[in-house]
């Protein structure tokens, strides 16, 4: 179909129109007034607690997930994927500059930190820790630790670009560093967590968080004596571990082997109970298949419905659902990822692809005519490190909510032992429901998407124009 014919069907079919506005209606209704997202979360995170892959707790969580799909009489399967487990144990971070003694830093280890490490080293500022800091730098970092802002320094030159914690662990290591040191950006010494290898394996160097006083204390005191030491002890446990994904499936009428994937990442870290990342995500979706099953949705393509495991400890789930894809030849049958993570209350859409923006507005209008809470929003993009990685890596689309925000000053507490159900907001996860139920059914039932999978060079210069290669140089996964 040209465009000029696929424009003139979008705007003119009344019927197509109504059919999707009564069946936003109906979403819309069941969601507000017969909501379970909410309840269902505050019950796992007051009994399970955390939701750390490869643990106790994980294991409950995914088995939790997975009957309460069976109860809405749904197909449900478990997807289980092996993968490196990694646990924190010990951690004592001493640091010395202008005293004689060495003083105790409250600080907590980044996942896949050494299982042991012992370093006592000179402690240099290494600014944003990116790769022109340690190029200034020279030698002088070898055999040191260094010590790098998590995001980007106030007062940093306009334009100055960040990169993942994973990424500057691995310039560090690059450079010579016998251990990285991130001074977190929020106030109140809080303590942020999160993997610091890009591959999912064990990183060769001691890494870890102190809090934002801490850390620009230190940077203060090392301006007016260059001399710091700085000693970390950490025990840790890694190994081998089995995860599951859980797949909730709705077989489409037409074209029952094309997929839109709908997912959310169900793990959290060990900190807290993740409430927000990404209680608030996972337990949406699973708010979608039940909205799903009670409403009796059809659709043309076959809708499926992922709470993947292990995001937090490198997209382990996501990249084995993928390899499977490609291992039974169907990587080509999805037509659209979703992915909703730390997503609250969206108001628009969004899509790594510009081609549907057309298409997006038209069902955001008629969405926006059912609920006011939307306002048809359109965002596009693309970036890294949540589970649509591995399907934007081999060119799928994929979407999401936009123009979101987190509820009570949530993001302060991101990664940290702050984040707790406390936090979360009804209404945001509604939303949220309401934005990826709809997206999923208008996806599903659009018989002339217009987009295609990329490859090749398409692909590669697609990367590029989002400023995607070096951090995927980094991480080794530039295939270029």
């Amino acid at each position: 179909m040209n465009r000029f014919l696929f424009l003139l069907f979008l705007f003119v079919s009344p019927v197509y129109a109504q059919d999707y506005v009564n069946t936003y209606k109906q979403i819309i209704d069941e969601v507000d007034h017969h909501y379970e997202g909410y309840k269902n979360l505050r019950q796992i995170t007051s009994t399970i607690g955390h939701r750390l892959t490869g643990s106790v707790n994980g294991r409950k969580a995914e088995q939790y997930v997975y009957d309460l799909i069976k109860s809405y009489g749904v197909q449900v399967e478990f997807q289980p994927f092996d993968a490196r487990g990694w646990n924190r144990g010990e951690l004592h971070v001493e640091v010395k500059v202008s005293t004689k003694d060495f003083k105790p830093v409250k600080a907590v280890s980044l996942a896949h930190a050494p299982v042991t490490s012992d370093v006592e080293a000179s402690v240099v500022d290494l600014g944003n820790g990116l790769e022109d800091d340690y190029v200034k730098a020279g030698n002088s970092i070898k055999g040191k630790v260094a010590l790098v802002y998590l995001g980007v320094l106030p007062g940093s030159p306009a334009g100055t670009g960040s990169l993942h914690r994973s990424e500057k662990t691995a310039i560090a290591y690059k450079y010579g560093a016998a251990g990285i040191v991130f001074i977190n950006q929020v106030k109140g010494n809080v303590l942020l967590t999160g993997t610091a290898s890009v591959d999912g394996e064990l990183i060769k160097i001691p890494a870890v968080c102190i809090g934002l006083e801490d850390g620009m204390q230190l940077k203060e005191e090392l301006k007016k004596n260059a001399r710091g030491t700085m000693r970390i002890h950490m025990k840790n446990e890694a190994g081998m571990i089995q995860a599951r994904n859980i797949i909730a499936t709705f077989r489409g009428a037409k074209f029952p082997d094309e997929k839109i994937v709908v997912g959310g990442h169900l793990d959290s870290w060990d900190l807290a109970t993740g409430a927000i990342d990404n209680g608030i995500g996972a337990f949406a979706v699973l708010d979608m298949i039940r909205a799903f099953a009670k409403l009796q949705l059809k659709t043309e393509r076959t809708v499926q419905f992922v709470l993947f495991m292990g995001e937090e400890q490198g997209l382990l789930g996501s990249k084995a659902f993928v390899e499977n894809l490609i291992k039974q030849h169907e990587l080509e049958k999805v037509r659209y990822m979703i992915n909703y993570d730390m997503t609250n209350a969206p108001t628009g859409f969004f899509s790594s692809r510009t081609e549907v923006k057309e298409l997006f507005a038209k069902w955001g209008e008629w969405y926006a005519k059912a609920d006011p809470t939307f306002k048809n929003i359109f965002v596009s993009g693309a970036w890294l490190h949540s589970d649509h990685q591995p399907f934007l890596l081999k060119g799928i689309p994929y979407a999401g909510g936009a123009g979101d925000k987190l509820p009570n000053n949530a993001g302060l507490y991101y990664h940290s032992d702050g984040d707790v159900f406390g936090l979360v907001s009804e209404e945001g996860m509604k939303q949220t429901t309401k934005n990826g139920l709809i997206l999923a059914y208008s996806l599903a039932n659009e018989d002339n998407l217009p987009v295609t999978i990329l490859s090749g060079d398409v692909l590669k210069n697609y990367l590029i124009k989002h400023q995607l290669e070096m951090p995927l140089r980094i991480s080794g996964d530039w295939i270029w």
